[in-house]
């Protein structure tokens, strides 16, 4: 079941209609406080959300969403006209797994949403990843840097995952980009620098194991610790 939250009711049935016809379940609303009814009743596995709304605005939302034990590794994708950096920037650092600005064609959008649900739903193997005092079980979802649990976003954990399995191997910010979201992301390397930022500061001490390789990009340490 994906969810969209979007106050223009003719993106909204444009949408809601194109997810129909591709076979997936999904369910508008034009305002947060009816998503926040369904929510109650059901998890979606995905939720596409604009910025622009009545009552409050998408941001806070996903705020919301990301605070909630419950939810807070559900798949988010912005839908959004705000279009600068800043503006998608903004949406990456409250937690968003995608950002999509309007005017999107059908396809393109149903691209991305594959991409994350893809990501999301992929069954990893119990095994445990380690580097120093670093430990991800990413079967179970489970992080611990310094003995301490701490919680991450979908991207965040797949972008910690890829490093900790490639041990010393340097990635560039494109082979990111493509590793992590599953397509081109038209070049927009801040993404990756974002969400690095990110990974090292809630994992404290073990921050320092990611690497910046200067001139291309990240690593998680060089094999050593």
């Amino acid at each position: 079941m994906i969810y969209l939250v979007e106050d223009d009711d003719s993106i909204r049935e444009l949408v809601i209609y194109t997810l129909h016809s591709t076979g997936m379940e999904a369910q508008g609303f034009a305002v947060p406080s009816a998503f926040w009814t369904a929510m109650a009743e059901q998890e979606p596995d995905l939720v596409l959300l604009d910025i622009m709304l009545p009552e409050e605005d998408g941001l806070e939302v996903l705020k919301k969403i990301r605070s909630n034990t419950a939810t807070k590794h559900l798949p988010v994708i912005m839908l959004t006209a705000k279009g600068t950096e800043y503006d998608q920037v903004i949406g990456l650092d409250c937690g968003a797994d995608d950002y999509v600005t309007k005017p999107f064609g059908m396809m393109a959008l149903m691209a991305r949403i594959k991409a994350v649900l893809r990501r999301s739903e992929k069954a990893d193997g119990e095994k445990i990843l380690q580097f120093g005092d670093l430990q991800v079980n990413p079967k179970r979802h489970l992080i611990s840097a310094g003995g301490t649990q701490i919680s991450l976003t979908l991207k965040e954990f797949e972008l910690l995952c890829l490093l900790l399995e490639n041990q010393g191997v340097v990635f560039t910010r494109d082979q990111l980009l493509n590793r992590i979201w599953g397509y081109s992301f038209d070049g927009e390397s801040r993404t990756v620098d974002v969400h690095v930022r990110h990974l090292r500061q809630k994992l404290g001490n073990c921050g320092a194991y990611i690497e910046t390789v200067r001139g291309i990009g990240y690593r998680l340490g060089d094999g050593s610790v």
